[in-house]
């Protein structure tokens, strides 16, 4: 028979030292991972949907207002209004701004967006902004998660199907499953240098999305014109973009307004026009515009203010023209605005001083004004709609009438 080993004094000190050792290690892992850092509150039931009215009313009222420095317009993600603000994404209900969901990290917000009835917050990390998480919209749970590599002062823009995410140096689209369908630009670690990802010398100084393309302004080295690139948001191989078509431009400090299969809308404020571009890279048409400053707050690149929903509906910083769906050319003008209208009961809910002017969305016709009051009435304004309820942001926050 053979005799357990005695534990001696010594053992058992040894022992309780490795077991210390292993709680502090774990611990300490914990006190500096991202779990401990973020908090999740989910809704106890989901937000339900706000009707939409058959007519415009003729008065609104100021029902909520919520702080909202990360978003740059009025984000409706699903049923909820999306609002974030030091380092919180808070999802409200439209019509009372009760919070019924938020999540929270100790980190900088970067930029919060919507698509796919999700919110999308895009969180600072040391080197840039990286860490993206999307939430659905109904109740806050979360849902695909990602890393990237685009950097500080991205903005999130949507195609109905994609989602891309700005950059000077690099940008990046992703589908719904948060899994990244192109990269276009230089990221800080290369894994495939064979990979010809683009031009070294340019910078991204202007970005637009549409029918799954996304078009691109390049500043290069040594060139006094800027390059108009559009890529198809989901090439075939994931890393190696695919450009439709490029060409160099007549002048520089140019922006995208918009862009489909067929056109991309390039504004040249060199010359205070609007440039239709085919996609052989030949100018199809030009129209003069009236320009003011528009860059988005924030913004490394210059992201035009735009708003869809069968067609485009641009804020040139003095008027807001709205663009055909399929040709881009100007339709109609309205001018002296204060920003980007809403879709509301067949009409357009345009900003103006002293309101909303109401137009008709087919033919332009302004067929009446909803006064509001507003404390500062030459700040841009970004106005949207859920249901029957009206948004606006005008700088650091989200005002809601009804």
């Amino acid at each position: 028979m053979v005799r357990p080993e005695r534990r001696t004094k010594s053992d058992i000190a040894v022992t309780l030292l490795l077991t210390l050792a292993v709680l502090s290690g774990a611990g300490t892992l914990w006190w500096f991972s991202s779990a401990r850092a973020t908090e999740l509150h989910t809704a106890d039931r989901p937000i339900e949907s706000v009707p939409s009215p058959r007519t415009v009313p003729r008065d609104l009222t100021p029902i909520w207002r919520a702080p909202s420095s990360a978003t740059p317009h009025p984000v409706v993600a699903g049923p909820a209004v999306v609002t974030g603000d030091e380092g919180a994404v808070v999802g409200r209900d439209p019509t009372t701004g009760e919070v019924r969901w938020r999540y929270s990290r100790e980190r900088e917000l970067c930029t919060v967006g919507s698509e796919w009835g999700k919110a999308i917050a895009v969180y600072r990390t040391a080197h840039n902004c990286s860490a993206v998480t999307t939430l659905h919209a109904s109740d806050g749970e979360r849902g695909p998660q990602r890393n990237s590599d685009v950097g500080f002062g991205t903005r999130l823009l949507s195609d109905g199907s994609y989602v891309t995410a700005t950059g000077r140096q690099l940008l990046e689209t992703w589908r719904s499953d948060m899994v990244r369908t192109q990269q276009y630009g230089i990221p800080t670690d290369i894994k495939n240098p064979d990979n010809n990802l683009t031009r070294p010398n340019c910078d991204y100084s202007a970005t637009a999305v549409g029918d799954r393309r996304v078009a691109v302004i390049a500043e290069c080295a040594g060139s006094a014109r800027d390059r108009l690139t559009v890529l198809r948001a989901n090439p075939e191989d994931g890393e190696q973009p695919e450009e439709v078509m490029t060409t160099l431009l007549g002048g520089a400090r140019a922006g995208v307004v918009a862009v489909n299969r067929e056109r991309v809308a390039v504004v040249l404020r060199d010359s205070a026009t609007l440039a239709i571009y085919d996609m052989s890279g030949k100018r199809r048409a030009s129209y003069d515009v009236r320009l003011g400053a528009t860059t988005e707050r924030g913004s490394a690149v210059r992201v035009e203010a735009t708003s869809g929903s069968a067609g485009t509906y641009w804020y040139t910083g003095r008027d807001t023209i709205a663009l055909d769906e399929s040709t881009l050319r100007p339709r109609w003008t309205v001018r002296d605005t204060l920003g980007t209208p809403a879709a509301m009961a067949d009409s357009r809910l345009v900003p103006v001083e002293g309101g909303l002017a109401v137009h008709d969305s087919a033919t332009g016709e302004k067929l009446d004004e909803i006064p509001m009051g507003r404390e500062n009435e030459r700040e841009p304004v970004r106005v949207a709609a859920v249901g029957n309820v009206v948004l606006e942001q005008r700088g650091n926050t989200v005002f809601a009438y009804r």
